[in-house]
């Protein structure tokens, strides 16, 4: 097999990614966001997460993670749920209302005042995502908006953000992935216990 073609496909990627962490986010709003989770968590509030697409799976990702690893690691209990993750009810309101209304009518059943809705949209435009925001501002939630390019409506509308400011969808979706690594990593107190890694030479 020639790689001839491929040499230096990774590098290209993780050059840019690597640009995307040092100069297009602000890690202050990443410690933010860490903060806002674990509020919520240690105040038995529910932590509440949505997207569409890629962010979907990202929405459930985060609420994998946090909810095995920090209850077993903690032994508290993380009330973290995903809006994306029944698809018989998601068709059911995209069926008998309609698409821009399947995060919104979850919402209207479970939210609480004081929960944490975590909104991940690339674009920042997507108007489900856009109407559950709203939605929970109006209903007394705490709104983190995860977006890209130029922020969208989530950048204005959410309470706090995190942006990753590229015009890049993978890119985007690459550091929203990384918050709930993050967030899971420090809630577990694995921050706490590592060391630096030591950088070996490639063979």
């Amino acid at each position: 097999m020639n790689n001839d073609t491929f040499s230096g496909t990774a590098d290209y990627y993780f050059d840019r990614l690597k640009s995307v962490l040092m100069d297009r986010v602000d890690n202050r709003e990443m410690d933010s966001g860490i903060a806002l989770v674990e509020s919520a968590w240690k105040a038995g509030r529910q932590i509440i997460t949505l997207g569409n697409g890629g962010s979907s799976m990202t929405a459930l990702h985060f609420i994998t993670d946090w909810n095995k690893s920090i209850f077993m690691s903690t032994g508290i209990p993380f009330r973290g749920r995903s809006l994306v993750d029944n698809m018989g009810l998601l068709m059911a309101y995209g069926n008998d209302t309609s698409f821009q209304d399947i995060f919104v009518e979850q919402l209207k059943n479970i939210l609480q005042p004081g929960d944490l809705v975590i909104a991940i949209s690339g674009s920042g435009n997507s108007e489900n995502v856009i109407r559950a925001v709203d939605f929970a501002n109006a209903n007394q939630a705490v709104t983190l908006g995860l977006c890209g390019y130029s922020g969208g409506k989530l950048h204005e509308r959410a309470q706090h953000t995190i942006w990753a400011r590229v015009d890049d969808m993978q890119l985007c979706e690459d550091v929203h992935a990384m918050f709930g690594h993050i967030v899971m990593q420090k809630l577990c107190g694995y921050m706490d216990k590592q060391q630096p890694i030591a950088v070996k030479p490639a063979p």
